[in-house]
């Protein structure tokens, strides 16, 4: 009998403990949010969003204020449509913008959001015009060699200014 019930209080542990990694892991991966804060959704649309994906982070300041709720590409203006879910408790003025920043060199991508100057704040429903699209690395890596292609060679370069 006292053996059945150690292996009992073993497994309720046991089995905590695996929720509690579960839990964790999706905490970390950005899978599972845990927010009881009323939210009020606004959109905006980005030429190039990246690697932004549903649930991600929208800061201020550092501070996280919402989350991406939904990811749609608009066939009439050819962008993508990020519509975000900000807590209720925080308010920005109408004219604010959003930015898509990575957290460290190779990290997630989130939304950053400026808060402007207007008197007006967003509401529900409103659409945020002020956006700049995600850094592409391959196409800044291939700016970079395109204009060091473009520029002439060492040699020939300084052989055209010794002649002056």
């Amino acid at each position: 009998m006292q053996r059945s019930k150690n292996d009992l209080w073993v497994g309720l542990f046991v089995l905590i403990g695996a929720v509690a990694i579960l839990f964790l892991a999706l905490q970390s991966a950005n899978l599972l949010t845990l927010s009881f804060q009323k939210t009020y959704s606004v959109a905006a649309k980005f030429d190039n969003i990246g690697g932004l994906k549903p649930k991600a982070a929208v800061k201020s300041a550092g501070v996280v204020v919402g989350r991406v709720e939904n990811i749609s590409f608009d066939d009439k203006s050819f962008q993508a449509k990020v519509t975000l879910a900000l807590e209720s408790q925080y308010t920005f003025p109408k004219d604010s913008s959003l930015k898509i920043l990575t957290s460290g060199l190779l990290g997630d991508q989130y939304l950053g959001i400026e808060a402007g100057a207007d008197d007006k704040n967003l509401a529900a429903g409103d659409v945020i015009s002020s956006t700049q699209s995600a850094i592409v690395l391959e196409n800044l890596i291939s700016q970079f060699l395109f204009s060091k292609a473009a520029e002439p060679s060492g040699a020939a370069a300084s052989a055209s200014n010794q002649g002056k």
